[in-house]
């Protein structure tokens, strides 16, 4: 029988790994940075950083080991707050 806490063990290939995406996806958003795209500026780097906060939180903070209780309350969490900063950005473009 494994102990509960072995489960939450990484190898350091994939903390190796999952650094390295951290590491592209830094520097693709630097490189995005000088790319003039209109309003999708905004949205390419909130994707980046969505992207880059799902890797830190799967793995670095072991959400990816944790019951489903607490992922789908999580994902709740993050699907009100998506909502309220949509209606920020509402509220801006039609000011």
């Amino acid at each position: 029988m494994q102990n509960k806490t072995s489960k939450h063990i990484m190898e350091y290939k994939t903390q190796a790994l999952v650094l390295a995406g951290l590491l592209m996806l830094t520097g693709i958003t630097v490189g995005v940075s000088f790319i003039n795209l209109g309003p999708f500026n905004v949205w390419v780097a909130l994707l980046i950083a969505s992207i880059k906060g799902s890797l830190v939180l799967m793995f670095f903070m072991h959400l990816k080991y944790e019951s489903r209780v607490l992922i789908i309350s999580f994902l709740g969490t993050i699907f009100f707050l998506t909502i309220m900063i949509s209606f920020i950005f509402w509220d801006v473009a039609f000011r």
